[in-house]
């Protein structure tokens, strides 16, 4: 007997949903495996390598034993990795930065999703792709786009225009990660300006803290705390986002389906985010959830770069490009002009 076979006799006997489920929930985390070791020896950013790999194996989405786990993956673990975000969260951050910086961080990402939607708009795009990258940009990167791609109205387009994003802001963080030391130095800004900067502008958070802990450690800390600030603001982003859209029709498919006022997985954020602030949360447990919610989010871009065609996202067009890097190089250019004036400078 084969293994192969071996191992499907093992199943057989399991639940019906395991059965179907697990080809391709054991695949995706072989890949995000696989992904992480790439990460680990060759210092490249692990959701760019799980995105790539994903796209790799884009044949196993389209037919066969793997496509129900893979959805599953695409869906589901991505949403549990988002949720778990909140057990990082507590309201001692928020108190900790000052009123100032949080003003700017709030001002930055509204300035930022108004800016999307006026440059998409003049580049002929559609508010979907605006409200995505420009969330994206605006909050942490692929995590938001994860996030904001649930709750807004589908299209044919949909699939494609997140994993443009989600590609996107993973090679313009790992490239700000490198550019902005040499701009904060040139600029002569101290650490506590440093680490607003990079914690304010760079789009995921292991580029932040690789950008920050390589200036000093002040400045690294600083940059995560302000990170951490973004990341909490993911929630009423989302719950904005889901109340203004309400309204909009949905495919056919999706007809009659009313979507949530609030997501259940942007509801177990501000749970765990709540709960973190009480201090109930456990060291070990918060550690725990937040290794399992890197390990979800890491399985989940794998997903769905699998159900993403490589054609579909070059489909996507320069114009496309153009945005999201404006947006990016808008909220850095935001965010130094408000340390100017906050007197960080």
């Amino acid at each position: 007997m084969t293994f192969a076979a071996s191992v499907q006799d093992r199943f057989r006997g399991m639940p019906a949903g395991f059965a179907t489920y697990w080809p391709g929930f054991a695949v995706t985390a072989a890949v995000a495996v696989a992904a992480q070791f790439l990460s680990d020896h060759y210092g490249a950013p692990a959701m760019l390598m799980a995105l790539l790999l994903g796209i790799a194996f884009h044949f196993l989405s389209e037919e066969g034993r793997c496509v129900a786990g893979i959805d599953f993956c695409a869906k589901h673990v991505l949403r549990i990795g988002v949720a778990l975000l909140g057990m990082r969260i507590s309201v001692d951050l928020l108190i900790g930065l000052g009123a100032g910086t949080i003003l700017l961080l709030v001002s930055a990402l509204i300035a930022t999703i108004g800016f999307g939607l006026l440059a998409a708009k003049l580049l002929g795009r559609g508010w979907r792709l605006a409200l995505l990258t420009s969330g994206s940009v605006a909050i942490c990167g692929a995590s938001a786009a994860m996030a904001i791609a649930a709750v807004l109205p589908k299209n044919e387009f949909s699939e494609r225009n997140l994993i443009f994003t989600v590609l996107s802001v993973t090679v313009l963080s790992t490239l700000a990660m490198i550019a902005y030391p040499i701009i904060a130095q040139t600029m002569g800004l101290d650490a506590r300006a440093t680490g607003i900067f990079f914690g304010g502008t760079i789009h995921d958070v292991a580029q932040v803290v690789g950008a920050g802990f390589s200036v000093s450690p002040e400045a690294g800390e600083t940059a995560t705390l302000v990170k951490l600030i973004r990341v909490t603001m993911l929630a009423p982003v989302v719950l904005v986002y889901s109340l203004s859209l309400r309204g909009v029709p949905q495919p056919e498919g999706e007809a009659g389906k009313r979507p949530p006022l609030l997501p259940g997985f942007v509801v177990a954020f501000l749970v765990f985010a709540a709960l973190n602030s009480f201090g109930l949360v456990p060291e070990l447990v918060a550690t725990a959830g937040m290794e399992t919610s890197r390990w979800a989010l890491l399985a989940g871009i794998v997903a769905v770069g699998m159900r993403t065609s490589l054609r579909r996202v070059l489909d996507v067009g320069g114009d496309a490009v153009a945005l999201i890097v404006a947006e990016t190089v808008f909220i850095a250019f935001f965010i130094l002009v408000g340390i100017h004036y906050l007197g960080h400078a």
